[in-house]
């Protein structure tokens, strides 16, 4: 078993965390240290680089730590082991054994991964789901999210294509928004609090921060009828993936068709060309359960299901990779 040298990220490892990101076959601006630290005052960082014997950077893996646990990091959607397209299956169980035994060695009990969904990813990079299996990992959450298959057959049920013609009935026009002001305050905050009596997981000004940073991610759709916003989506825009952060309309969403006008237009006009829409989850409880209303609207576009998975590893069963290859 080679071994590998791993520490912990540094403000001066800026440059070289984010050129390994860019290059990387399983990440997405979401890595970048500017996304990872709007947020940095709410999370213990514990990300780290891994090294091989030559100094070559291998793999990073964004995270933070809360007492003996460490994670994967808990203010991004996903995460996991960020690993080099020419990272062979040899070297990622190579790498694993020597992080968690770093781990082990640092006091630390458990490793929660949150893994990056596969069709993220630019090259195949399951390696973690296999020695998840050889770690005795528990999987402690599944969610399910509906994606659209972009270059498939897919369509659009009745009730979607009624939806858009009452968009087009009631002259709606979609525009693209450099401000997320007027949706967050018109619709999404008031939404969000009838409904849920929640906020949004990114406040106006954090949204705005981001937006200035990585101003071809993140992207503003809005609906208006009459000049009068009545609906809008928070795209977050990877390589071959569009992913709709934030969905939300007003009162009358239902008799305007709102909604489904502008999923029509970004699907058909705007990002044809991607691989796959993902529409999120709908999971409740930790995955348990699922909206039913908002799996079925989801569904009726053509979305499919594809599964996130979250590990609990113990650090102490890094022994267990030893053995793998024979």
């Amino acid at each position: 078993m080679k071994n590998y040298f791993i520490r912990k990220y540094q403000s001066p490892d800026y440059s070289l965390w984010n050129e390994f990101v860019a290059t990387a076959k399983n990440a997405t601006f979401l890595f970048h240290r500017d996304f990872m630290e709007y947020h940095s005052d709410r999370f213990q960082d514990f990300s780290l680089l891994i090294f091989d014997e030559n100094q070559n950077l291998k793999a990073i893996l964004p995270a933070n730590k809360v007492d003996d646990i460490v994670f994967s990091h808990q203010g991004l959607t996903y995460g996991g082991l960020v690993l080099n397209q020419k990272t062979k299956m040899q070297e990622v169980i190579e790498i694993t054994f020597n992080l968690l035994r770093f781990l082990y060695e640092n006091e630390i009990s458990t490793l929660n991964l949150k893994q990056l969904p596969s069709f993220y990813a630019k090259f195949p990079s399951e390696e973690m789901e296999y020695l998840s299996f050889i770690l005795n990992a528990k999987l402690v959450r599944r969610d399910t999210l509906s994606v659209i298959a972009m270059h498939t057959d897919f369509l659009f049920t009745k009730g979607r294509i009624e939806g858009i013609r009452k968009g087009k009935e009631n002259n709606l026009i979609c525009k693209e928004e450099a401000s997320f002001e007027s949706f967050w305050n018109e619709i999404l905050i008031p939404n969000l609090k009838q409904k849920h009596r929640a906020k949004p997981v990114h406040s106006l000004d954090e949204i705005t921060f981001l937006k200035s940073k990585f101003p071809n991610n993140i992207r503003q759709f809005n609906v208006y009828k009459e000049n009068e916003i009545v609906a809008g989506t928070t795209i977050f825009e990877s390589n071959s993936v569009v992913h709709s952060q934030y969905i939300s309309g007003n009162s009358n969403k239902n008799e305007l068709g709102s909604l489904d006008f502008l999923h029509n237009y970004l699907i058909h006009e705007v990002f044809p060309k991607k691989d796959f829409f993902d529409f999120g989850i709908s999971n409740e409880n930790h995955g348990k359960n699922i909206n039913h209303g908002l799996l079925f609207w989801k569904e009726s576009f053509g979305a499919r299901t594809i599964v996130q998975n979250f590990y609990e590893i113990e650090t102490k069963n890094y022994s267990l990779l030893e053995n793998v290859l024979i």
